[in-house]
């Protein structure tokens, strides 16, 4: 049998040596947006673990873009030398490095999430936040102030600089934030976009600041390097952003050049993230690549190696993503690979003498 799983997966000029990724996950530990030596040990070990993508956690673009003061940052040039080395050492693990560029808009200046996820007032380090409209994510959130036509122009560039920035270091796959309810998402739903200007209102004026972000980025990056969005496909909330319009905007986000689609849902409000049970996303993902003719990435509730090697069998994504299982076993591809019986990623030479007593 043909493993789907461990087949390489062309996008423009990189190819993904399997179809598994490393999703991106805020590690909430970087001090003046600068990785440290977590970051090299925690998305080094996923990249020896086999995975073939390993997307860095959501990178701010501005300072005031973080989520939260320990949030990773490419907007400054120092920022992006102390990733090189990270992006150095997964490519030559053979696995390639990617990140996410990402702004937090209203749900910026706010604590990490084992200090309690509250707003961060100016006189405890916090930052004044900006959204589309201003309401605040949630009581005890900042109240954002709208963003004028100057801010939207800043956001814009910062985001192209930002994967200038990526792209100059190594980084071989760029993934725009436009979902989970930071900003892009809030321009998006109906939820958090009550403007009445050009920008705001029905379906066109909601997807223009994300298509505008995505049309900069593209221009800004090589035309051999792929560009995913990951989208918040439904808030799973009535009158909220739904997966007809993540259609139609993947649609026309693939006619701007992005190549990968990952599906992700909710977070526009607190706890709106449906249901949690295995896989529950990925009928989002199916939908997306059938209709809006776009490859699509397959996220949340994915644990199992049949079970992800099935998702792709169905022809339901072309990548699967994993969070908390590769936090749990980062190398969950190369136990995957001995479960289905196929032909697994290299195990480390440092580590062949264990895999060789183990098969003896």
């Amino acid at each position: 049998m043909s493993h789907r799983l461990f087949s390489p997966l062309p996008l423009r000029g990189v190819t993904l040596p399997n179809r598994i990724g490393v999703a991106p996950m805020c590690q909430y530990s970087c001090v003046d947006g600068l990785a440290s030596a977590w970051h090299m040990v925690h998305l080094g070990s996923r990249a020896v673990g086999g995975a073939g993508l390993v997307l860095l956690e959501a990178a701010a673009v501005t300072a005031d873009g973080r989520i939260s003061p320990g949030d990773l940052g490419i907007w400054n040039e120092a920022q992006a030398q102390a990733l090189a080395p990270i992006a150095r050492f997964i490519a030559e693990q053979g696995a390639v490095p990617g990140i996410q560029l990402a702004h937090a808009g209203r749900k910026g200046s706010t604590s990490r999430p084992w200090e309690g996820k509250a707003g961060i007032p100016p006189e405890r380090g916090g930052w004044p936040v900006m959204a589309p409209s201003a309401l605040p994510f949630a009581d005890g959130y900042p109240l954002p102030r709208e963003m004028s036509e100057a801010d939207m122009d800043g956001v814009v560039e910062a985001f192209a600089n930002a994967a200038r920035r990526a792209a100059a270091i190594g980084m071989q796959v760029i993934e725009l934030h436009m979902g989970h309810g930071y900003l892009m998402h809030q321009f998006l739903s109906p939820l958090a976009n009550l403007r009445r200007d050009a920008h705001g209102g029905g379906f066109e004026g909601r997807i223009r600041m994300p298509l505008r972000v995505a049309a900069a980025v593209r221009d800004s990056l090589p035309s051999e390097l792929p560009l995913f969005v990951r989208l918040s496909a439904t808030d799973w909330v009535d009158g909220g952003w739904d997966l007809p319009q993540s259609i139609a905007l993947s649609q026309r986000l693939k006619a701007q050049g992005v190549d990968l689609v990952d599906c992700s849902s909710g977070s526009i409000r607190p706890g709106s993230q449906g249901s949690g049970e295995p896989g529950f996303q990925v009928p989002l993902a199916a939908a997306i690549r059938r209709d809006a003719g776009i490859a699509t990435a397959a996220v949340g509730g994915i644990t199992e190696a049949r079970q992800a090697e099935a998702i792709l069998q169905r022809g339901d994504a072309d990548l699967i993503l994993l969070a908390r299982a590769l936090l749990r076993d980062p190398y969950w591809p190369l136990r995957a690979a001995a479960e289905l019986e196929a032909t697994a990623p290299d195990w480390p030479v440092q580590y062949q003498r264990a895999v060789t007593r183990m098969r003896g």
